[in-house]
């Protein structure tokens, strides 16, 4: 209310230098004549020298009001190249969308959703960045991501979870690896004893595997382990040894015949994935859309080979 008080007190003087008339400066203002003279009395008053001169017709601008009206131009102006820079930063804020994704949900796959997503709303801008788990939570709930993409995603006080898929958890091996001589489905106990790439310790993905091969019985050799989801592949490529994993994330290397997947028999073993968000977000138009695109369809099907 005072910036606005102020920015029409400003306008009202310009008006009346410019065009030299308390009835135009008025009216361009929509106020009384008499309002007008009130506003530059009382202005005078406070700086305490005259701005008009009212004894002549048109009215004469002093040197101090020529140098206050110079000063009202400036303001005005800066003013109106503030909200002008205002609404366009807020127009770029509102239309980006900004996600916090793990590493093994998929660059092709995010590049489909980005592609869907720029049909749908072409005026909008979809930021991508992967991080580690611990990282994707931290960004959603310091505000640096509208939405993180975790698996074995975890709610609390400042989190929400929406469940998005499950992934089903196969062997994957090297087209030359022994494993992946049969032709069904691997029995937990043909992992024993086989030199095995995991995850580290820290990512829950490793403790779910670990607590499947325990819950079975099966000891693994653990030839190395990484925290990224692309050294593991390249490893058991090598024929390093062989890994667990999501079918759907070696679709790639499927296809280059540097991979195969083999299914377990154990049906309860999944990845499950979820869209998190801080509790009491409020989302932008564009950040509802793209929440609704990855609700409505969450991925395409995959089956192991």
């Amino acid at each position: 209310m005072i910036e606005q008080m102020a920015h029409e007190s400003l306008k009202l003087f310009r008006d009346i230098a410019q065009t030299r008339s308390f009835s135009r400066g008025a009216a361009l203002n929509s106020v009384s004549q008499s309002a007008a003279s009130q506003q530059v009395q009382e202005l005078e008053h406070a700086l305490g020298i005259s701005l008009l001169d009212r004894s002549t017709r048109p009215l004469v601008v002093t040197a101090a009001g020529h140098l206050y009206s110079e000063f009202c131009r400036d303001v005005l102006r800066r003013r109106d190249e503030f909200h002008v820079a205002l609404d366009r930063m807020k127009q770029e804020v509102e239309g980006t969308v900004r996600v916090a994704s793990i590493y093994s949900v998929g660059l092709s796959e995010m590049v489909q959703l980005e592609q869907e997503f720029g049909r749908r709303r072409p005026e909008a801008k979809l930021e991508v960045e992967y991080l580690r788990p611990e990282k994707v939570y931290w960004s959603v709930l310091s505000d640096a991501a509208d939405l993180g993409l975790v698996s074995y995603p975890e709610p609390s006080r400042e989190i929400t979870v929406i469940p998005w898929r499950q992934e089903e958890m196969v062997v994957a091996a090297s087209p030359f690896h022994p494993l992946a001589q049969g032709t069904g489905m691997l029995e937990p106990s043909d992992l024993e004893g086989v030199d095995f790439i995991g995850f580290d310790d820290d990512l829950p993905i490793a403790r779910e595997i670990d607590r499947f091969l325990s819950g079975q019985g099966i000891k693994v050799n653990v030839a190395l382990h990484f925290d990224n989801i692309q050294m593991i592949k390249e490893a058991v490529a090598h024929r390093v040894g062989v890994s667990i994993m999501p079918a759907r994330i070696m679709k790639d290397e499927i296809a280059q015949g540097r991979l195969v997947a083999i299914p377990i028999a154990a049906p309860e073993l999944y990845r499950p994935l979820g869209i998190i968000h801080r509790k009491k977000k409020r989302f932008y138009p564009v950040a509802q859309a793209f929440l609704e695109l990855l609700c409505e369809k969450p991925s395409p099907e995959f089956e192991a080979v």
